[in-house]
């Protein structure tokens, strides 16, 4: 059976000991490490896990800084981050520096191994309130582009509006393509090529602007 390597990164042990204890519960899961910011590089290079989930607020080494580092990786891990959503300027920074999804710390545990799951096979994780939230926070003009996001959306083929609207709802490339009848590498191009055209860095980043566009709302 694959199992998904996973590292805890936080600085309250409680906190790791929770999350440690949830997730080995399921049998393709494993917290191959749970440390605090400042053990964090060191536990990933050293275990090599798909999945990181870090809190993306401590007080030795912040998770900002642990996302960055572990981004400029040659084969970096999938990297979430843990917050409360207390403090929207670190949630922006987070997204720009690439976070593949966003789980609150009072995540129902019997969600959190499949949010893992799909952060593993590529997918967005963001629960309802974090999307939620971080619509909220994304001023209205971004670095990205000053374009309204339906604009924005439509220099996209439909196609790609398709897989764009699969990406948005948290799948990940494989599950694209079984839905769509489609090879993963032709759903990784049309990937590339959607991002570049709605000048956004990552796939958060774009189902964020899909849900703002109304694609979502749409049913399409």
């Amino acid at each position: 059976m694959y199992v998904i390597r996973v590292v805890v990164v936080d600085d309250e042990a409680l906190v790791r000991s929770g999350f440690r204890l949830i997730l080995n519960a399921a049998p393709d899961i494993e917290v191959v490490a749970a440390t605090s910011g400042g053990g964090a590089f060191e536990a990933v290079r050293e275990h090599r896990p798909e999945v990181v989930l870090v809190d993306i607020r401590m007080p030795d080494v912040d998770g900002l800084t642990v996302l960055s580092r572990l981004r400029e990786l040659p084969d970096p891990p999938v990297v979430a981050m843990l917050t409360t959503f207390d403090a929207d300027e670190y949630v922006l920074k987070a997204l720009h520096l690439g976070a593949a999804g966003f789980l609150l710390k009072d995540t129902e545990p019997e969600h959190l191994a499949q949010l893992v799951r799909t952060l593993a096979m590529g997918g967005v994780v963001m629960s309802p309130k974090a999307s939620r939230t971080l619509l909220r926070s994304l001023p209205r003009t971004d670095e990205a582009s000053a374009d309204r996001a339906d604009t924005r959306v439509e220099r996209l083929t439909d196609r790609e509006r398709d897989v764009l609207v699969l990406l948005a709802e948290g799948l990940s490339n494989a599950e694209i393509g079984v839905r769509l009848h489609l090879g993963t590498g032709t759903v990784k191009d049309h990937v590339s090529a959607l991002l570049t055209k709605l000048r956004v860095s990552g796939r958060v980043q774009a189902a964020l602007l899909a849900q703002r566009a109304g694609l979502l709302d749409a049913g399409r």
